[in-house]
């Protein structure tokens, strides 16, 4: 293996320099702060703040809408991520198999991945409103009433949908890319043993693919928990009932709309806490084990 030697022991840290500038001014100081805060609560009108030491948090425990966004969380993560993944998985599929037409194919399902996630959230909740949307129209058809503005079950379901959406494109290149690296002749020595498509996908696609399969997982588990924010603001805000506050929302309400501070900073250290437990176990368990 080559390693690269630096004759002056400066250079390496110059060239570090403005990444690890970027790291203390956006990530480390708000971070710092934030614990900070978690310790801290203030009056209500924002002229005393006392130290309470571990009460914020304590307080988390016996939050009932806190409790809840930690439930809602849990569905929210596992819908996505089986919605998305699923889906995504079933594209590659036929991309792998040769689908005529295949690059145009895969570009336009790239497309999805570059917009941004609050637009993605605007379109889908015009889609789904239910006064102007093609699809509630189409459901009452049928003779569903769709309303995602007071059925927690109609805004739980919008929000993963759109939420999914925007991630199909991200797994949906990464599968392909594992696909691609299983070797033809496995599966071609399947098929001469007489194995039909589903007994190879089960036995040789699917367990080779699964290093790729469990790093997604951790991927979309982190997506869904941080990056939906803009997508859960721009179609529900939450609601209704608090049916889809899910975490991150829940520290933008209680921090920026309820003022707490000192709750929201406690909730952000936790949810700080998950995104290093995940990333831990990303590097340690499934990097290693995945090629590129």
């Amino acid at each position: 293996m080559k390693r690269t030697i630096f004759g002056n022991q400066l250079l390496p840290w110059l060239l570090l320099a403005p990444q690890l500038a970027i790291t203390a001014v956006f990530f480390l100081w708000p971070a710092g702060q934030a614990v900070w805060q978690s310790f801290l609560r203030q009056d209500a009108f924002g002229l005393k703040t006392s130290f309470v030491g571990l009460t914020n948090y304590a307080a988390l425990l016996g939050d009932a809408k806190y409790l809840n966004a930690v439930q809602v969380t849990v569905v929210f993560s596992i819908a996505v991520a089986a919605l998305s993944m699923g889906v995504a998985l079933m594209l590659a599929l036929a991309v792998d198999r040769g689908l005529r037409g295949a690059r145009a194919y895969t570009t336009l399902l790239v497309w999805p991945y570059a917009v941004a996630p609050a637009v993605a959230g605007v379109m889908w909740w015009f889609l789904f409103n239910p006064t102007i949307g093609i699809l509630p129209y189409a459901l009452r058809a049928v003779g569903y009433d769709w309303n995602h503005g007071l059925q927690p079950r109609d805004a739980m379901t919008l929000v993963v949908i759109a939420a999914s959406w925007k991630q199909i494109s991200y797994n949906f290149l990464f599968f392909v890319a594992g696909l691609q690296a299983i070797p033809g002749s496995l599966r071609e020595a399947a098929a001469i043993d007489g194995a039909g498509p589903a007994r190879r996908f089960a036995t040789i696609t699917f367990p080779l693919l699964s290093p790729t399969t469990f790093f997604l997982l951790v991927v979309n588990v982190v997506y869904t928990m941080f990056d939906t924010f803009a997508v859960i603001h721009a179609t529900t805000q939450g609601g209704p009932m608090q049916s889809t506050t899910i975490l991150v929302y829940k520290v933008f309400d209680d921090g920026f709309l309820g003022l707490n501070l000192g709750a929201s900073g406690a909730q952000s250290v936790v949810l700080m806490g998950i995104v290093i437990v995940l990333t831990v176990v990303q590097f340690r368990f499934i990097e290693r084990r995945v090629e590129y």
